[in-house]
C-alpha cells in the first residue's frame, strides 16, 4: 500500500512537471523545432512508393529496370581490384642486417674450433675422438666420414674454416644480401663453390652441413618503404568509371542478375540497401544547419516574425507540405515512359511555398526559404542540381509575381508567370544537361506549365485555411473585403450613405499617406472603409447621414449625444467580430478615434447651466490610442476629411493650414504617442492629404445660364431678319 502511494506521488509530480514544460513557450518552440527537423529528415530519406527491389547475384530479375537518369559512377570493386594488382607488382624493398654475417661466421668458427680441439687432443684415441665428434656435430655425417674427420690434421680444418667464412661473407655482403625467399638458392650456390674446392669427401660434406645449418637470410623487407611504394602505385591507377544513359535498360525481366547489374542498380538507387544511418544523420545535421541559417536571418532582419511562435510554425508547415507534395510527385513511377518520369523533379511546386510566404509573411524571407528549399530539392532528387535550379527560378518568380497583389486574379496570373519561367528554365537546363530534344520540348512544356498551375492551385486553396488558422490577414483577404458587394459595405451604402462616401474618401486619403510613409497601404485603405461601420446602428445621429434639417441631437443632452457618438466604435468592433473581419481591421475600428475629445458636445455642455459638473473625461472616446502607424493614419485621415468638408472657402492655403493644424492638435493631445509615426512621417502625411484633398475639392469654373444665352441668340437673329426685310422693301 505504501509503495502504491509512493508511485502515485511520483506520477503526480511528473505530470505537474510535464504540464509546466508544455506551458513554457521555449519548451514548446524547442519541441516544435525538433519535430519539424525529424519530419523534414523523414521526407528526404523515406521512400513513399516502394519502387526498389532486394536483388541478389544469381537471382532472376522480377521486372525490367531502366535508368531514370544519366549517371557516371565509379565501380569501386573493379577499381580496388586493379589497384591491388598494381600494388602486388611493386618490387619489395629490402634492408640488410650486418650482424647476420658476423653471427653466421661466428657459428662456423665455433664449430670448426671444437673439431680442431678434438683433433689435437692427444689424450683421446681415435674412438674417443669419434665419440666426441658425434656429440658436437649439429648435423648428421656418415660414420666413416666422422672417423676420417677425427684423424685429419688440424691445419686442414683451419683452412676449411677460413674458406667457409670467406664464402659466407662474399655471398651475404654482395648486392642486396639474401632474403628468406632466396635462402635455399644461396645454400645451393655455396654448396657448388664447396664442391669446386676439391676437398676430401668428409670435409666437403662437413662444409655443406655447416652451411646448411648456419646460413640464414640477412635481407629483410622494409615494410614502411614497401607500403609507401605500393600506395604510390595504387594512386596512379585511375578509378574505373561506368556510364549509364537515361532510359538505358539495366536488366530485363527474367534475366539472371550479375555483379555488374547489381552495381548499376545500386548506383541508380534502385536497390533497397541496409538503412544508411550515417547518411540519415548527415541529412538531419544539414537540415539543422539550414534551419539555423533561416532563424538567424529572422533574428537579424525580421525580429517580429522571430518572436512570434505562430509565424514560425506557419513557415515550417508551408515548407513541410510543399516538400511532401514534391516527394510524392518525384516518387510517381511511369513505367511506360521512364525517361519522361525521370523529369518529374521539374514539377515540384516550389513557387507555392514562395507565394504563400510572400503573401502571409515577408517577400525577402520567401526568397531565402525558396533558395533553401531548392537545395533540399537537390538532396531529395539524389543530388540532381538541375531540379534545384529550376525550382529556384520558379520559386523566385512566384515570390515577385505576388509582391503587389491588387486583386485575386493576380494569383492566377502569378501561376502563369511561374509556368512561363519554369518552361524557359527547364529548356535551358535541359540543353546544359544534354537531354534529347524531343524529351526536352515535352518535359519543358508539360512539366513547366503543370508546376506553375499546381503552385497557383496550392496557394489559392491553402491561403484561406492558413489565414483562418493563424489569424493572419493576407492582401487577398483584404481585396475581398474591399469589394463593394461585401455585406457590411452594402449595408453601409444603403443604411448610412453619407458615412459610406465619407469612408471611401478617407480610404483614398489614408492609402496615399500610407504609401508616402511606407506602411501597409492596402490594410489602411480597407480599414478606412470599415472604420465607421458602427454608425449603421444609429445612422441619423451622424451629420453626414441627415437628409433633413432636423437634428436629433438638438433634443437631447450633450452627454447623451456624446454617448451615442462614441458608442459607434464599440458597435463597430462588435459587428466586425460578428462578421469575422481580420484583427488588423478590428484594431483600426477600435483605435481610429483614440481617446480623443468630442469637442462640439463638450463645449456645448460647458455652455449649460451647470458647467462645474462637466468633466473632460466624460466627453472622450474610450480608446485605446492608435497602436500602429496604420491606425494612426486612419485617425488623421478621418479627422481631416470631416474638417475639410465642413470648411466653407476651400482654398489650397486654407486646406493645407487646416490639415497641419489638425495633425498638430492630435500630436499635442497625445493621440499619436503610442504609434511609430515620426515627425518626418507626419510631414509626408500632411503633404499627401493636401494633394488628394486639392484634387477632390478643386475649384470649378462657373458655367453661364444656357437658357438665357439661347434667348439672347434668338433675339439677335430676329433683329437681323427685321433689318434685312426693311432693306429689301426700300
Amino acid at each position: 500500500m505504501q509503495l502504491k502511494l509512493t508511485f502515485g506521488r511520483i506520477k503526480d509530480k511528473l505530470t505537474a512537471v510535464l504540464s509546466l514544460l508544455v506551458r513554457h513557450r521555449k519548451v514548446r518552440r524547442g519541441s516544435a523545432a525538433i519535430l519539424f527537423l525529424f519530419l523534414l529528415t523523414f521526407i528526404l530519406t523515406a521512400n513513399i512508393v516502394p519502387s526498389k527491389s532486394n536483388l541478389v547475384v544469381g537471382q532472376v530479375s522480377p521486372r525490367t529496370f531502366k535508368a531514370e537518369k544519366s549517371i557516371v559512377f565509379e565501380d569501386k570493386e573493379k577499381t580496388n581490384e586493379q589497384r591491388l594488382q598494381a600494388a602486388e607488382k611493386v618490387d619489395k624493398v629490402y634492408s640488410t642486417d650486418p650482424q647476420v654475417v658476423n653471427g653466421t661466421q661466428k657459428d662456423i668458427t665455433d664449430l670448426t674450433g671444437k673439431v680442431w680441439e678434438i683433433q689435437g687432443d692427444n689424450s683421446l684415441d681415435l674412438a674417443g675422438k669419434v665419440a666426441k665428434l658425434h656429440e658436437i656435430l649439429p648435423f648428421v655425417l656418415p660414420a666413416d666420414e666422422i672417423e676420417a674427420l677425427a684423424g685429419s690434421p688440424q691445419a686442414t680444418t683451419q683452412q676449411v674454416e677460413g674458406s667457409l667464412n670467406t664464402m659466407v661473407a662474399g655471398l651475404l655482403e654482395t648486392g642486396d644480401g639474401v632474403s628468406q625467399d632466396e635462402l635455399e638458392d644461396a645454400k645451393k650456390t655455396l654448396s657448388s663453390q664447396i664442391a669446386r674446392m676439391s676437398l676430401p669427401k668428409h670435409y666437403e660434406n662437413f662444409s655443406v652441413g655447416a652451411i646448411d645449418r648456419y646460413l640464414r637470410p640477412n635481407a629483410f623487407i622494409n615494410m614502411e618503404i614497401t607500403k609507401q611504394k605500393q600506395e604510390e602505385a595504387m594512386s596512379l591507377v585511375p578509378p574505373t568509371m561506368v556510364s549509364v544513359k537515361e532510359g538505358e535498360k539495366i536488366i530485363g525481366e527474367g534475366e539472371i542478375v550479375t555483379e555488374d547489374h547489381l552495381i548499376k542498380l545500386q548506383a541508380l538507387g534502385l536497390t533497397r540497401p541496409k538503412l544508411p544511418w550515417p547518411s540519415i544523420l548527415g541529412v538531419f545535421l544539414l537540415m539543422v544547419l539550414l534551419v539555423v541559417v533561416v532563424l538567424f536571418y529572422l533574428y537579424q532582419q525580421n525580429r517580429d516574425i522571430y518572436n512570434h511562435p505562430g509565424l514560425i510554425y506557419l513557415l515550417g508547415i508551408i515548407v513541410l507540405v510543399v516538400l511532401a507534395v514534391g516527394k510524392a510527385i518525384i516518387a510517381i513511377n511511369v513505367s511506360q515512359w521512364p525517361e519522361f518520369g525521370a523529369q518529374f523533379g521539374y514539377m515540384v511546386p516550389m513557387a507555392a511555398a514562395g507565394m504563400l510566404i510572400a503573401i502571409l509573411l515577408d517577400s525577402r524571407l520567401a526568397v531565402l526559404v525558396v533558395a533553401v528549399m531548392s537545395l533540399i530539392l537537390v538532396i531529395m532528387t539524389e543530388n540532381q542540381i538541375r531540379f534545384g535550379l529550376v525550382g529556384l527560378i520558379g520559386g523566385i518568380t512566384g515570390v515577385y509575381s505576388v509582391s503587389k497583389l491588387s486583386q485575386r486574379g493576380d494569383l492566377v496570373r502569378a501561376g502563369f508567370y511561374t509556368s512561363g519561367a519554369n518552361v524557359v528554365a527547364i529548356f535551358i537546363v535541359g540543353l546544359v544537361y544534354g537531354t534529347p530534344f524531343g524529351l526536352l520540348i515535352t518535359s519543358s512544356l508539360a512539366l513547366g506549365i503543370t508546376s506553375g498551375i499546381l503552385s497557383s492551385i496550392l496557394t489559392n486553396g491553402s491561403l484561406p485555411f492558413l489565414e483562418h488558422t493563424f489569424r493572419l490577414t493576407s492582401p487577398v483577404r483584404l481585396l475581398e473585403l474591399s469589394h463593394p458587394n461585401n455585406v457590411l459595405l452594402k449595408r453601409l451604402l444603403t443604411e448610412a450613405p453619407g458615412t459610406y462616401h465619407h469612408s471611401i474618401i478617407v480610404g483614398n486619403l489614408a492609402e496615399a499617406a500610407a504609401d508616402a510613409v511606407g506602411s501597409e497601404s492596402l490594410l489602411v485603405r480597407v480599414g478606412a472603409y470599415y472604420h465607421d461601420i458602427g454608425k449603421i446602428k444609429r445612422p441619423y445621429f451622424f451629420i453626414e447621414n441627415q437628409m433633413t434639417c432636423d437634428n436629433p441631437h438638438d433634443k437631447i443632452a450633450p452627454s447623451l449625444s456624446t454617448l451615442i457618438l462614441t458608442s459607434h466604435v464599440k458597435d463597430g468592433v462588435e459587428m466586425a467580430r460578428e462578421h469575422k473581419l481580420p484583427q488588423g481591421i478590428i484594431d483600426i475600428i477600435e483605435q481610429h478615434h483614440g481617446s480623443g475629445l468630442v469637442s462640439f458636445f463638450y463645449h456645448k455642455a460647458l455652455e449649460s447651466d451647470r458647467p462645474e459638473t462637466v468633466t473632460e473625461e466624460e466627453y472622450r472616446y474610450e480608446g485605446p490610442k492608435p497602436q500602429t502607424r496604420e491606425a494612426a493614419i486612419v485617425m488623421l485621415a478621418d479627422t481631416v476629411e470631416a474638417a475639410v468638408r465642413s470648411l466653407n472657402n476651400r482654398t489650397p492655403g486654407r486646406v493645407e493650414g487646416l490639415v497641419r493644424k489638425i495633425i498638430k492638435d492630435k500630436l499635442n493631445d497625445g493621440q499619436l504617442e503610442e504609434s511609430d509615426l515620426t515627425f518626418k512621417d507626419l510631414n509626408l502625411i500632411a503633404n499627401s492629404f493636401v494633394r488628394i484633398l486639392s484634387g477632390i475639392f478643386h475649384s470649378r469654373v462657373e458655367y453661364p445660364d444656357m437658357s438665357q444665352e439661347i434667348e439672347r441668340r434668338k433675339k439677335n437673329v430676329s433683329a437681323r431678319k427685321q433689318l434685312t426685310g426693311r432693306g429689301s422693301g426700300g
